[in-house]
């Protein structure tokens, strides 16, 4: 299953290194692709929680998701 949303917030690779390493925590989660651009894709074995997303978005930093 894949589920696109869009970060914004992002302004280097760090950035996107860190909201990738905080989603691909979520259980279930078996990849994660992101753009600085703010695309970010998520292949899940399941159906994940939007609100889920939204937390470990927003404990990578000050982004958030749509």
């Amino acid at each position: 299953m894949i589920a696109e949303y869009t970060v914004s917030g992002l302004t280097c690779d760090h950035c996107v290194k860190a909201v990738k390493q905080e989603v691909s925590a979520i259980p279930g989660v078996n990849g994660v692709e992101l753009s600085i651009a703010g695309d970010l894709k998520i292949d899940s074995s399941q159906a994940i929680d939007f609100d889920r997303v939204v937390e470990a978005v927003a404990e990578a930093g000050d982004y958030t998701v749509a």
